[in-house]
């Protein structure tokens, strides 16, 4: 039976945006629920790996993030000590993918581009700023959704509600679906700057992974900022330490010396976490993105894999929409996609940080030699490619039935 009533969809960043305009592009309606009064811009993922550009293009709107970002068609690893760089090239994609590179760019820019979209070109798409679910009733046909207002509260209708509202889910929570995993004791400090960190650093890449015993760096570019993450001293439990001008210069000043201070555009300290919910799905209820699982941000899987969430899921919805099993569709949504979570994506990036971060400087060497080998072979390269750039991961979860 078609889909009469709308999908509600809870948060509008990346994930709700890419669920919303799959449905409104298949003419199923859908309710867009944003809690702030208007769409956040913070400096948050800006990585968009080359399947989820593949999307993006079935979606039509690639060519805009592409126009507001630029292309990392290689990455690095580098070791800290040694200046060693193993530097992967993801041209070896080619055919694999119709995107062989990364697009960096801030989310933000992606979700105007999209909220701006449905809400010109699609009727059957209600764009709402101001409400935040705060409750869910399953129906015999569909849900009811306590909303909170700027007005107060309001009851909405739906056939399903989709949480896509962040690590801090309202709608996870709503339905007591546990978020299991660990958070890490160190806090991570990203720090923005205009300045052109290229001129520090022979041969730097857009996209640059660190490792050191002592401290180890991400550098990544956008359109107009780098952005440096650094780790923080867990033993510190003083906050504004950490985000102090005489803190941050201090850490971007041995990064890479420089005569005057380093000029600073935004600063961001956040706590880290490992977890995955239990289950994606409790009746017509749904999570995606950070909702169902968060993970540390090295390798840049965190909202590509939440967008792989909300495509597999309008993908299983437009299903039913045409007249396929609810059941059968939202259990295999939750079982390829939390199955992928837990073997491939948290494994990947705990991995990341335990090799970056190691204090026994044999391993590091071990893991430097090793990235540099497997970068100057082509044929082991492009395995670790479809590995890095979520393409196997997406493979993978097609074979789960």
């Amino acid at each position: 039976m078609p889909i009469e009533k709308p999908v509600i969809i809870a948060g509008a960043g990346p994930v709700g945006c890419t669920a919303a305009l799959y449905l409104a592009q298949r003419g199923i309606p859908v309710m867009l629920l944003e809690g702030d009064a208007e769409l956040p811009q913070t400096l948050r993922a800006s990585t968009w790996h080359p399947p989820t550009m593949d999307m993006m293009q079935e979606l039509g709107i690639a060519q805009a993030i592409i126009d507001q970002g630029l292309i990392a068609d290689r990455y690095q690893y580098r070791d800290r000590r040694t200046g060693a760089i193993a530097e992967f090239d993801l041209g070896l994609l080619q055919g694999e993918t119709r995107h062989p590179y990364r697009v960096q760019t801030e989310q933000w820019r992606m979700t105007g581009i999209v909220w701006d979209k449905l809400q010109s070109d699609y009727p059957n798409v209600e764009c709402l700023f101001d409400h935040t679910v705060k409750g869910v009733h399953e129906s015999r046909d569909g849900v009811e959704v306590l909303v909170w207002t700027s007005k107060g509260e309001r009851i909405v209708q739906g056939s399903f509600l989709l949480g896509s509202d962040g690590a801090d889910s309202s709608v996870r929570k709503a339905t007591a679906i546990s978020f299991e995993g660990f958070t890490y004791p160190e806090k991570f400090l990203v720090a923005s700057t205009p300045f052109p960190l290229e001129t520090k650093f022979e041969r730097l890449s857009l996209v640059n992974y660190i490792a050191d015993p002592n401290e180890w760096l991400v550098l990544l570019k956008t359109t107009s900022l780098w952005r440096v993450l650094i780790p923080t001293d867990p033993n510190n439990l003083d906050d504004s330490l950490f985000l102090s001008d005489a803190w941050i210069q201090d850490r971007l000043q041995h990064m890479a010396p420089h005569a005057e201070p380093y000029e600073i555009d935004h600063r961001t300290l956040y706590r880290v976490h490992q977890r995955v919910a239990k289950t994606y799905r409790r009746g017509r209820v749904l999570i995606a993105g950070d909702a169902a699982h968060i993970n540390n941000p090295l390798g840049g899987m965190g909202m590509n894999g939440g967008i792989h969430d909300a495509y597999n899921l309008a993908g299983r919805l437009t299903r039913i929409h045409e007249g396929a099993d609810i059941d059968a569709e939202l259990d295999l949504y939750d079982k390829q996609r939390r199955l992928i979570c837990m073997n491939v994506v948290q494994e990947h990036t705990i991995n990341n940080k335990k090799l970056m971060e190691a204090k026994d400087p044999e391993i590091q060497r071990k893991r430097q030699d090793d990235l540099m080998r497997t970068a100057a072979d082509p044929e082991l390269a492009h395995a670790f490619l479809l590995k890095t750039s979520m393409i196997q991961s997406l493979r993978d979860a097609a074979k789960i039935h």
